[in-house]
């Protein structure tokens, strides 16, 4: 069987696991990398194995010449963890696919780190989709999900390992479609469809107001160090907090939503609006 011919748009630790990945994997061909400036490894390992790569925003036509340089054109572009936009001129640049994997079951959760959302709005799965590339964001049809549990004690950085577990298998499953010519896709119910948009390490600041539930999954979706963490000011000191516990703790009636109950080295006894919650300090 011919080999499959692939041009990798990726960012980042995720995508650079998964074109060391692919590299290695039998059947298939890693034809060019498209990246962004900040992911040094992807363009290291490119340059070493002498893989075309295209650095930087892709946008407006800005790869067509670097697109010219190469004879051929590959046979899918599969998109994984990539920071950009993708617009029409590389959707149609592959001779069949072009195929994104998004991390969320969609229709839910399109946008910028859907599982960090997930974790958020207490969610009990998550999962992966790889769908095909349209100009609008994330609403290509589907061909394959996996689903994947968010546990209690699950943190944004511990779903993220759970994504790198995943997404080979999700590959190799859009991969074996496509060198068998067997590709169904399944269009979006657009009934279902969410949308959370991208974040920022000042979007962490805790709102004493919300019950202790919601601030212990905002505490672990951002916990450091893989996110900036969540944070709130104890007078001047910016605190981010890597853990959150529930506490029994008893408060005075007109004890006001972000009194701190308690202070020791690291940890803090805060009253919220339905209880008390102990936060603990991040620190290197």
């Amino acid at each position: 069987m011919k080999k499959l011919s692939i041009c990798l748009l990726i960012s980042g630790n995720l995508g650079y696991s998964l074109l060391k990945y692919l590299f290695s994997k039998t059947g298939v061909k890693i034809h060019s990398v498209f990246t962004d400036k900040k992911s040094d490894v992807i363009q290291a390992f490119c340059s070493d194995n002498k893989i075309y790569c295209f650095v930087g925003n892709p946008r407006n036509n800005k790869s067509e010449s670097f697109r010219n340089n190469i004879k051929d054109k590959p046979d899918i572009v599969l998109s994984i963890n990539y920071l950009f936009l993708i617009e029409n001129d590389l959707i149609t640049y592959p001779k069949s696919y072009a195929i994104n994997v998004h991390g969320s079951l969609l229709p839910k959760y399109r946008g910028r780190t859907p599982h960090v959302w997930a974790i958020i709005n207490n969610e009990k799965e998550t999962g992966i989709t790889a769908h095909i590339i349209t100009t609008e964001c994330d609403k290509g049809n589907i061909i394959a999900q996996k689903v994947i549990p968010i546990t209690k004690e699950d943190t944004g950085g511990s779903i993220l390992e759970k994504y790198k577990e995943s997404y080979p298998l999700l590959i190799d499953e859009v991969i074996s479609k496509v060198q068998s010519g067997n590709v169904e896709t399944k269009k979006q119910d657009e009934s279902k469809a969410t949308y959370y948009p991208k974040r920022t390490p000042d979007d962490g600041e805790i709102d004493w107001n919300w019950q202790k539930e919601r601030i212990y999954n905002w505490v672990r979706a951002m916990a450091p160090p893989v996110y900036p963490g969540a944070f709130f000011f104890d007078g001047n000191k910016k605190v981010t907090v890597q853990k959150a516990v529930f506490s029994d703790v008893g408060f005075p009636e007109m004890c006001e939503n972000g009194t701190i109950i308690q202070h020791k080295e690291n940890e803090y006894l805060v009253k919220v609006q339905n209880g008390c919650i102990t936060l603990f300090e991040y620190t290197l």
